[in-house]
């Protein structure tokens, strides 16, 4: 599955909010809000989504306006700048992250919300169901089935005598992903540790308790706040000796072991990445 994809299919249920905007007021230029828990407009997902509206003949700037608004890591920030967006009157808000989605959600009913970056929008609320959303919210579910048993897989190949591995993740955002990786690692021979991080503090408790738990490597999970603090993440996983898989090559720029995830697309150069 190519991120860029997922982007221009999101740019295109977004363009059919701005195109009605811009009907019912035919003089304004559409304005779009961009909230996110980590970083903003320089970010891989805000430049995937421009691109993507690009291709729709939608370029910032032009004929359209984008107001950026990032928590960067700091999730507490995100009901106050959802507001902000909410009171600068945006016709539609792009929600990066599920609890960007969220906060985007309580600052509104009534304002169109697009988003990514949840595998289970039902489980972390943004949703009622799959079949029947409801409200205003149409979120764009990032991870596929089958993505963290890889994951899992893959370490096993790498480390043959694994038989406890850590998982760096986040409860509230549904449990599937840790239902997946014990699933996994039963017909692996792997026992699955859970390591909880629901803020930047718990990282290093969560680190000792996999070190006290003994175990052999990590997967890391996508999902906030851990993705919005690699560096740190990676020099731990490297300090503790743990060989540790993530989702993309964010985390190996950084100098994290491997990645296995979709692929992104193309940067801003065009240059493919993964």
């Amino acid at each position: 599955m190519k991120r860029k994809r997922g982007f221009v299919l999101l740019a295109i249920l977004s363009l059919s909010f701005l195109q009605l905007a811009a009907a019912q007021q035919p003089k304004k230029i559409p304005l779009m809000g961009y909230l996110s828990s980590g970083s903003g407009r320089g970010s891989p997902n805000a430049e995937a989504l421009r691109q993507g509206l690009r291709e729709l003949s939608y370029v910032e700037g032009h004929n359209l306006a984008i107001e950026y608004r990032s928590a960067e890591g700091n999730n507490d920030r995100l009901p106050g700048l959802a507001a902000e967006l909410v009171r600068r009157k945006v016709d539609i808000i792009f929600a990066s992250g599920a609890s960007a989605g969220r906060a985007a959600k309580k600052a509104t009913s009534a304002i169109p919300i697009i988003g990514v970056g949840s595998t289970d929008p039902v489980a972390t609320g943004l949703v009622a169901s799959l079949a029947q959303p409801g409200g205003n919210v149409t979120w764009f579910s990032a991870g596929a089935p089958g993505l963290y048993e890889k994951r899992l897989e893959i370490l096993k190949e790498t480390v043959p005598r694994l038989t406890r591995v850590g998982v760096l993740w986040n409860s509230a955002f549904g449990a599937v992903l840790l239902k997946e990786i014990r699933s996994a690692g039963q017909e692996l021979g792997v026992q699955v540790q859970s390591l909880e991080v629901r803020s930047p503090n718990d990282i290093d408790s969560a680190f000792e308790a996999a070190t006290k738990a003994q175990a052999g490597a990590l997967v890391v999970a996508q999902q906030s706040p851990i993705n919005t603090n690699p560096k740190r993440i990676v020099e731990l996983a490297a300090k503790r000796r743990l060989p540790t898989i993530y989702s993309d090559t964010e985390w190996i720029a950084v100098g994290g072991l491997m990645s296995y995830g979709p692929l992104r697309g193309q940067d801003p150069q065009g240059n493919e990445t993964r």
